[in-house]
C-alpha cells in the first residue's frame, strides 16, 4: 500500500510509509503531517470523516481515528463540534532573503508606479472580452479545443493579417504569421529560425540604448549581440557590417522615443538586401501616435527582408502573453521546422477571443479610446514639466506610452535621484540601464505615463514633480543635447 488516492471530494495524494518500524497508523500520521507542513493541505481545509477516509484508504477506522487524534493533539488539526476535523492555522514562516530587484522586475510595487512597459491595466476591455469569450464558447466547434497548428489558430492568423495590413501597413498573409506567447518567445523563435536558416548562430545587432533583457536573451541562445548607437534619426545604419539580423524599434525607439527617419529606413533596407541579412521590427506600441497618423510599419517597404513583431501587451494587457510574428517567405521553411518542437503555445480560447475582437472592430475601438486617454496624460505631463520643471526637457512624446525627462546639470546623479524618489514611494526608471555602457548615459529618467489608473494619474504626476523639484537646481543650464535626446 505504497500510494493511495483518497476520493473524498478533494483529491489528495497520500504516501503511506510502512515497514522498517512504521505501522499503518504511523504511516498515515506522517503522510498527513507532511501534507500540512508542505501546504498541500492548507489551513481551514476540512478533512473527511474517519469512516470515509478509512474506506478510501482501505484502513481500519480505528487506525484512522487514532492517527487523526494524534495530529489534533500535535496542533496540525483541530476538531470542533458539528464542524468536523479541519487543518489548524499554521505559523507563518519568515520571509526568505531575496536578491535585490533587477531592472527586469517590473511589477508589483507600492506607491506611485510610473515605470514604462505597461498600459493602464484598469482600461482592460472586460465587457468586450467577456462578450467575445461567451461568443467563442457558444459557437466554437468541439474540434477547436484539440491540438492546433503550432503556428497558431488560423482564425487569429487570418484576422491579424487583415488588421496589420489595414492598421499598420504590413504586407503579409495568414501563412506567414505565427502566434507567440509574448515578445520574448517571439524573439527566441526568431533566433532559432535564423540559426536553422543560416546553419550557424550569427550576430544580432541592437539599438543602443535598448531594453537590456533582449540582447541578454539573444546571447543566452548562442548568438552574439552587438549594440549600435541611436541619434535623432534613429539607428545609425552605417555601423552595421556582417550581422545576420538587426533588431529595431522604428516607429518609436525604445526608450528614447525617436522615429527612424525615411532616409534611414531606405539605408537599412538597402543594407539588408545587399548583405542577405534580416531586419526584426519590434512594433511594440506603433498604434499610439498622437500628433499625426501612426507611422507605417517598416515591413511594408521590404516584406522579403523584415520580420515584423507585434504584441497585445501595450494595446490590451501584458498578462495575455499574446504576440505575433509576420515572417518573410524565405524563412517559412525554417519556421515550420522550429515550431515542430516548440511548446510555448497560447491558449486557443484567448486566440479565438482576440480574433473575435479584431473581426468585430472592438479592438480598433479600444485602441482609439486608449489613444485619447494616453494623449491627455502625455499633455498633462508636458504641461507640468514646462510649468514646474523649466530646466528639464521631455523627449519621445510624439507617440507611445512613456517619455524621457532629461535633467539639468546640478541635479542629483541617477542613483541618488532614484533613491530619493523611491523613498517617497515614487517609482520611475533611470536611463542608464538601457545603455551598453551606463556610465556614458545622460542624466535622465524614463516616465511611463500610461501605467497608473485614470483616477490616480493626477496625484501621481504631482508627487513626481514635487519630488523632482526637491533635487533639481532652482536655476541652471538647460540639459545638453545628446544623441536621440
Amino acid at each position: 500500500m505504497e500510494d493511495e488516492w483518497s476520493r473524498w471530494g478533494l483529491d489528495l495524494h497520500v504516501h503511506l510509509r510502512t515497514g522498517a518500524g512504521h505501522g499503518l497508523r504511523a504511516g498515515l500520521e506522517h503522510a498527513l503531517r507532511d501534507a500540512v507542513r508542505s501546504g498541500r493541505l492548507s489551513s481551514g481545509t476540512r478533512l473527511p470523516s474517519s469512516r470515509a477516509l478509512a474506506r478510501d484508504l482501505g484502513l481500519a477506522r480505528g487506525t484512522v481515528t487514532q492517527a487523526l487524534d494524534q495530529l489534533v493533539a500535535e496542533g496540525y488539526l483541530e476538531s470542533k463540534p458539528r464542524s468536523g476535523i479541519r487543518v489548524a492555522p499554521q505559523p507563518t514562516a519568515p520571509p526568505a532573503e531575496t536578491a535585490p530587484p533587477s531592472h527586469a522586475t517590473l511589477r508589483p510595487v507600492r506607491g506611485v508606479d510610473l515605470r514604462s512597459g505597461s498600459p493602464d491595466l484598469a482600461a482592460f476591455p472586460r465587457r468586450e472580452w467577456l462578450a467575445a469569450t461567451r461568443h467563442v464558447m457558444q459557437t466554437a466547434p468541439n474540434t477547436a479545443f484539440g491540438y492546433r497548428e503550432p503556428t497558431g489558430a488560423i482564425e487569429l492568423r487570418q484576422a491579424l493579417a487583415e488588421y496589420l495590413g489595414r492598421a499598420r501597413g504590413v504586407s503579409t498573409t495568414p501563412d506567414h504569421i505565427v502566434v507567440c506567447a509574448g515578445y520574448a518567445h517571439a524573439l527566441r523563435l526568431v533566433c532559432q529560425v535564423l540559426r536553422h536558416h543560416g546553419g550557424s548562430a550569427g550576430a544580432l545587432a541592437f539599438e543602443d540604448p535598448t531594453e537590456p533583457r533582449h540582447p541578454a536573451l539573444v546571447e543566452q541562445l548562442g548568438h552574439r549581440a552587438r549594440r549600435l548607437p541611436v541619434d535623432r534619426d534613429g539607428l545609425i545604419v552605417e555601423g552595421l557590417t556582417d550581422e545576420s539580423a538587426v533588431v529595431v524599434t522604428p516607429a518609436h525607439q525604445y526608450p528614447l522615443g525617436v522615429t527612424l527617419s525615411p532616409a534611414r529606413r531606405v539605408e537599412l533596407v538597402s543594407w539588408a538586401r545587399r548583405t542577405g541579412a534580416y531586419i526584426v521590427e519590434d512594433d511594440y506600441d506603433g498604434e499610439f501616435r498622437y500628433d499625426r497618423q501612426p507611422v507605417g510599419a517598416l515591413q511594408g517597404m521590404a516584406p522579403d527582408r523584415v520580420v515584423y513583431a507585434g504584441t497585445a501587451s501595450k494595446t490590451i494587457a501584458p498578462g495575455l502573453r499574446l504576440a505575433w510574428l509576420a515572417l518573410p517567405s524565405g524563412l517559412l521553411a525554417a519556421l515550420r521546422e522550429v515550431t515542430r518542437w516548440d511548446e510555448s503555445s497560447v491558449s486557443v480560447i484567448d486566440q479565438l477571443v482576440l480574433a473575435r475582437l479584431v473581426r468585430t472592430g472592438e479592438l480598433d475601438r479600444h485602441v482609439r479610446r486608449c489613444r485619447a486617454r494616453y494623449r491627455r496624460r502625455r499633455d498633462l505631463l508636458g504641461e507640468a514639466v514646462t510649468r514646474r520643471l523649466p530646466h528639464g526637457r521631455l523627449s519621445g512624446i510624439a507617440a507611445g506610452l512613456h517619455a524621457v525627462l532629461r535633467l539639468p546639470a546640478g541635479s542629483d546623479h541617477e542613483a541618488a535621484l532614484l533613491a530619493h524618489l523611491a523613498g517617497r514611494g515614487i517609482h520611475v526608471e533611470g536611463i542608464s540601464p538601457f545603455y551598453h555602457r551606463p556610465e556614458r548615459s545622460p542624466l535622465a529618467v524614463v516616465i511611463g505615463y500610461a501605467t497608473p489608473a485614470e483616477h490616480a494619474y493626477g496625484s501621481a504626476l504631482d508627487a513626481l514633480v514635487d519630488a523632482l523639484r526637491e533635487r533639481m537646481p532652482a536655476t541652471g543650464p538647460q540639459p545638453r543635447s545628446g544623441c536621440g535626446m
